[in-house]
């Protein structure tokens, strides 16, 4: 049996979507743990085994465990935890624990480039969700931790001022190349492994996207996808900080955010390489996307 976590978010729902298919001729049973089951549609509720609750809630995930060998693992953001260890490593404590009681094999969950690089202890959200793939790899489980790039699909959250201003912002130069990888390609990623019972041990799996690009070059792709001009505009970490203050985001996670785009523009997404053995290197295009998922977004149909 596979637990997926996070079933009716961006990349749990498209994890979940990939093992319905996969899954069964595997002989692989699936269970989710969910906080509102209505979320799921009537056809996935009757695939799927469901557990109520939160999974970083100690007797939930106690229940969801019981069975199961392999856990897709993804911690929900918490914009109002006390801190970011509390965030990351305090909602995994209990799971890390049941991982070993109820005798899981393996563990996928999403996480972060940026391990190794001088800026891994300063990065906000990034560290604090590497001390998590530590926290999880020290439970005795074997575990693998997907190390992914900035999410093309963070630009989706920009589909309204891309329609109506025709611009989108960011706090990196308009210059920096990053290889920015889509969220289908994260769960495809994670499918596989949840699917091979044959990997041991502990580790990282870069996800990268197939392509480098600036913030200049996506614009450049958005104007050519929408038919009409789109401008990148680069915005200071000040006032970066300032709209999440302005929505009234608690200092901490407002703190976290702002020192992962720190991190960020001083190299962060540039920890790993597509040549590297390890690495998953993505098929979708930025262009791809823009097609599939934020052309639709901004003009409908």
């Amino acid at each position: 049996m596979i637990l997926i976590t996070t079933p009716t978010g961006t990349i749990g729902s498209q994890v979940l979507r990939n093992l319905l298919d996969e899954a069964p001729a595997r002989g692989e049973e699936l269970r989710v743990v969910v906080r509102d089951p209505a979320k799921l549609s009537d056809e996935v509720r009757d695939r799927v085994d469901v557990v109520v609750g939160s999974h970083g809630d100690a007797a939930v995930v106690d229940r969801a465990l019981d069975g199961v060998d392999a856990v897709f693992w993804v911690v929900p953001p918490n914009p109002l935890a006390a801190d970011l260890e509390e965030a990351y490593s305090g909602f995994t404590q209990a799971a890390a624990k049941a991982f070993t009681a109820h005798g899981v094999q393996r563990v996928v969950a999403v996480s972060s480039v940026g391990r190794g690089t001088p800026v891994a202890d300063r990065a906000g959200l990034v560290t604090a969700s590497l001390a998590m793939d530590d926290l999880i790899a020290g439970s005795g489980v074997a575990y693998r931790a997907l190390a992914c790039a900035t999410f093309i699909d963070n630009l989706l959250r920009q589909a309204g001022p891309i329609r109506d201003r025709g611009v989108f912002t960011d706090t990196v130069p308009a210059d920096r190349p990053e290889p920015p990888v889509a969220t289908a390609d994260i769960a495809a990623a994670a499918v596989r492994l949840l699917l091979d019972r044959s990997w041991t041990g502990t580790g990282e799996v870069p996800v990268l996207g197939p392509e480098d690009l600036s913030a200049a070059d996506r614009a450049r792709i958005v104007s050519g996808v929408l038919g009409r001009s789109v401008e990148y505009q680069q915005v200071s970490l000040d006032d970066y900080a300032a709209v999440f203050a302005s929505r009234g985001v608690p200092e901490a996670f407002t703190a976290g955010m702002v020192d992962m785009m720190r991190a960020r523009n001083e190299g962060l997404d540039e920890a790993v390489s597509r040549a590297d053995a390890n690495t998953v290197v993505g098929t979708t295009t930025f262009r791809t996307w823009c097609e599939e998922v934020l052309r639709p977004a901004v003009l409908g149909g």
